[in-house]
């Protein structure tokens, strides 16, 4: 934030820090959970607002995974890249990387003569955990 000029206050500071320690996909009210527990004065505007400035400033990235909530994680470096599994049962987010993936959209694009600047690869289905569930319910 000091390399775009913006203030480092106090609560700022305790958001960037529970971002950064508080895992992948976490929503503005699981933030909001997080600081609350250190200060209980920190408004649901001051957190989303300093998501919004770590986005702009390319810290952190914000996802839509269709279920209506934004999703913020740190955002990838430029050689580093990761994609995701949703599960549209419970909402889990798996993040994975597969070489083969990014070798396939490399080639696809050098057919098509076409020079990519960024993508997303999002495989929506039914996690391991659901599925198991969903046999015992059939089983009982």
């Amino acid at each position: 934030m000091a390399k775009k000029k913006l203030r480092s206050t106090a609560q700022r500071r305790l958001i960037v820090d529970t971002f950064f320690e508080g895992g992948a996909h976490l929503t503005i009210e699981d933030l909001l959970k997080e600081v609350r527990a250190h200060d209980r004065g920190i408004g649901y505007a001051t957190v989303y607002r300093t998501l919004k400035l770590l986005a702009e400033c390319g810290v952190a990235s914000e996802r839509r995974f269709g279920d209506g909530l934004s999703r913020y994680e740190l955002a990838d470096g430029e050689d580093d890249h990761h994609d995701h599994l949703i599960c549209t049962r419970c909402n889990s987010i798996t993040e994975f990387e597969e070489p083969r993936i990014e070798k396939l959209q490399d080639a696809v694009a050098t057919r098509y003569g076409f020079r990519v600047t960024s993508h997303k690869h999002e495989m929506y289905g039914v996690c391991a955990k659901c599925q198991a569930e969903e046999k015992r319910s059939v089983a009982s």
